[in-house]
């Protein structure tokens, strides 16, 4: 059995906006000092105007030179040492809104995930990713994620809500239909890339701003039963612990039933092709109970430091007693694996 990590970052650097072209120098990323500015650790990335904390959610449970992917043989190391075999990758500073411009949008993903590219030839069976494609140039998104597939990519990196649109608008129903006949999951991670609801809660914690666009994408997906267009395509929430599931399925299954339909809670995740991460504080045996044991996969955030980082997840989880042995290694494995096409 393999234990697979379904969430863990890269912290970016200079160095990954090196293989922006030539006639897309000026919109290169900068890292600016903001020593007034506490939230952002006195650091921050100043893209196309905005500015984004890079010296803040750091995890100094981990080496700079891993969690920077400086040395990829130090980052194997510490899987090692964490007993990880596989490592799925998640970006850090694209959690939040930086460009309302496509051209922008286009350079910055287009060199991140080459940077990517370069980090899993270095160990493509242990160092997986997900890609971030430019979502406001639709067809080069397609052609994006056509390329990313065939340089070891396993998943599509979307936000809660995209720009000033939910992403159950049509306007992203040609990346849905794409991501099937790659089998690229859609992996929704706790994020958000709308300028109006960040701003909004600029000075509250992350759950209002990042989390719960999250739940709430999860419930409008299924409400209005975009996966039932899409029956190839795979679907992922991350980073948002699973305690949610019940309270979003409940009130889903509500609204159908007040019209007479039933819905059975039990097999809402299976019936949409929905996989969610947990942690490992959840009350995962109530969790189970409308999850499965086939959707649950599970993270350590590897390289944060928020409410969702905890890097011996992996191994807590095995060790707690929880849930029974064979439910931890379909978490752990079976449910990963089949989720990413590992």
């Amino acid at each position: 059995m393999a234990i697979i990590d379904s969430d863990a970052h890269v912290l970016e650097t200079d160095r990954t906006w090196d293989y922006m072209l030539e006639s897309e120098r000026e919109m290169r990323p900068r890292i600016v000092p903001t020593p007034k500015d506490a939230s952002s650790g006195g650091e921050s990335w100043l893209v196309d105007g905005t500015y984004i904390g890079k010296a803040r959610n750091v995890g100094h449970d981990t080496a700079k030179e891993s969690r920077e992917m400086e040395d990829i043989r130090a980052r194997l190391k510490h899987m090692d040492e964490l007993h990880v075999d596989v490592q799925v990758l998640y970006p850090t500073i694209f959690l939040r809104p930086f460009t309302r411009r496509p051209e922008v949008e286009l350079a910055v993903s287009r060199s991140y995930n080459r940077w990517l590219i370069d980090i899993w030839k270095k160990a493509p069976e242990r160092l997986r990713w997900v890609a971030v494609l430019p979502l406001l140039s639709m067809e080069k998104a397609i052609a994006e994620a056509r390329f990313a597939k065939e340089n070891g990519a396993c998943g599509i990196f979307m936000r809660g809500l995209e720009g000033d649109k939910h992403i159950s608008d049509a306007h992203f129903f040609a990346i849905y239909e794409e991501a099937g006949k790659l089998d690229l999951p859609v992996c929704v991670h706790s994020a958000t890339g709308s300028f109006a609801v960040h701003d909004f809660f600029l000075n509250e914690c992350g759950f209002n701003k990042f989390k719960l666009a999250v739940v709430g994408s999860f419930h409008s997906l299924v409400f209005n039963k975009i996966p039932e267009k899409f029956p190839k395509t795979k679907w992922a929430f991350i980073e948002v612990s699973s305690q949610w599931v019940p309270y979003a399925i409940h009130d889903y299954a509500r609204r159908f039933e007040r019209s007479g339909i039933a819905v059975d809670k039990t097999q809402v995740l299976e019936k949409n092709k929905i996989w969610v991460t947990c942690q490992t504080d959840d009350d995962l045996p109530y969790v189970l109970k409308y999850a499965g044991d086939d959707k649950l996969i599970i993270g350590t955030d590897y390289g944060h430091n928020d409410t969702s980082s905890e890097i011996l997840a992996l191994r807590k989880l095995k060790e707690d007693g929880a849930v029974p042995t064979s439910v931890v290694n379909k978490i752990l494995d079976d449910n990963a694996r089949a989720l990413y096409g590992l």
